[in-house]
């Protein structure tokens, strides 16, 4: 049976092109439009929101993956890149978001090759459950580094 949860924010404006964010979970923080659309530097954007919903949602079914497929996770950092189209009517579209983590995981006495399998498939799990990953047009493309501990 199908279930359903609900997770709330609260955007206020501050005047110009500044606003407000409060997160239902807690944090907030102001936040504006990037500087290449009338925005200011330094400050959280949209667009960072974007990409970055897609990078932690994938890292966090990662993390649940190793747990799965009993992966002695020693670290995992993520750099992301989001691609925006934007049309000549201005019209803007995110067409891809790329994820490049660099995974280390001890072997722990384990064959490298069977310690690599398990990670792919762990990474392909982690995409292919991330509600995020799943909620979103663009394209996600990851290119892990492996690194296996002896």
């Amino acid at each position: 049976m199908s279930r359903t949860a609900v997770y709330h924010t609260t955007v206020q404006w501050k005047g110009e092109h500044w606003g407000h964010l409060i997160m239902g979970n807690g944090p907030e923080m102001p936040f504006s439009a990037p500087p290449d659309a009338q925005g200011h530097p330094g400050v959280f954007t949209p667009e960072d929101a974007f990409v970055a919903a897609v990078n932690t949602c994938v890292m966090m079914m990662f993390i649940w993956a190793t747990e799965r497929y009993k992966l002695d996770l020693q670290s995992y950092e993520c750099r992301a890149e989001g691609t925006k189209l934007i049309e000549l009517d201005r019209t803007e579209i995110f067409t891809q978001v790329k994820l490049w983590p660099h995974i280390r995981v001890a072997a722990n006495g384990e064959k490298t090759a069977v310690i690599e399998a398990r990670i792919k498939k762990g990474l392909q799990s982690a995409q292919k459950y991330s509600l995020v990953a799943n909620s979103v047009k663009s394209d996600i493309i990851v290119e892990p580094t492996i690194e296996i501990i002896e």
